[in-house]
């Protein structure tokens, strides 16, 4: 699933790239592709999608008019050494929360690696600016404490969209808080530098994505059915083989109080002739 999900993605960026004027028609049948692989795990995975919608659209209004344009102006002035250096900077930060969520869910080895391409980094890449971990075989391994619930056990839960911070899950959600401890701000004790540094995470961040953001515009794409999947298959969410959880938090929980629990969907028995390829 998750090849045929990388294949499909690619085939989008590159029908992107070619800019002829096949590409709405193209689209079009990558968008259908993509819905039978995938549409429907993340349709059960999406109970509250009236809400997530409003929030998407309220999101993307946001971004069109104050994001985007931010972050294209930064593109432009920044240049782009000093970007990478800055994304470099950051990423080492969360190499950092990485190997402890790695000690976390007991991968010993790979959180040991973690901690190395930190301190290599920190040290030798002059606090994280420059990549040598990676350049000596050190490779990063993204992990948070969303990722760490998982490995404990914890269902993905049902979709939600928050505004402004975006995509999320159940899990994620209760995940949130502590990894937001752990977000490079934490370095700053001042309240105005943690504003700032904040800020310029998430702008450094946006503007790496105008150009991929600039291809899905021009493709015939449902954006909201297209972010929902890419994200839970990105988390994992797609990966049991036997069955789709859904957890949906009481009415105490911070989700829209208005949704129906969704219950737990066994996945379809596979056909015979798959089965036997």
């Amino acid at each position: 699933m998750s090849r045929l999900f990388k294949i499909l993605t690619l085939m989008v960026l590159v029908v992107g790239l070619t800019g002829c004027q096949t590409v709405k028609g193209v689209g079009t049948r990558i968008e259908r592709a993509v819905d039978k692989v995938m549409g429907s795990k993340g349709q059960r995975l999406d109970p509250w999608e009236s809400w997530n919608r409003k929030v998407f659209a309220f999101n993307e209004k946001l971004d069109e008019n104050v994001l985007k344009p931010v972050a294209t102006a930064y593109s432009e002035i920044v240049p782009s050494p000093i970007r990478t250096g800055i994304d470099n900077f950051f990423g080492n930060i969360g190499d950092a929360w990485s190997a402890v969520n790695l000690l976390l869910q007991g991968r010993f080895k790979a959180g040991v690696e973690q901690g190395m391409r930190f301190a290599v980094n920190s040290t030798l890449g002059l606090a994280g600016v420059l990549d040598v971990a990676t350049e000596a075989g050190l490779e990063k391994n993204s992990q948070d404490f969303g990722k760490t619930l998982g490995k404990w056990g914890m269902g993905t839960g049902a979709y939600i969209v928050w505004p402004v911070f975006g995509p999320s899950s159940v899990r994620d959600s209760l995940a949130l808080p502590i990894d937001w401890q752990a977000s490079p701000a934490v370095v700053f004790d001042d309240g105005s530098k943690k504003v700032a540094i904040t800020a310029l995470n998430l702008i450094n961040t946006r503007a790496n994505f105008l150009r991929a953001g600039e291809m899905l515009e021009g493709i015939a794409l449902d954006k909201y059915t297209f972010y929902r999947d890419a994200y839970l298959q990105r988390r994992g969410s797609f990966d049991d083989d036997e069955e789709v959880e859904v957890l949906v938090p009481g009415n105490g929980a911070s989700a829209p109080a208005a949704a129906e629990p969704a219950p737990t969907v066994k996945k379809p028995a596979e056909p015979a002739s798959a089965a036997a390829r």
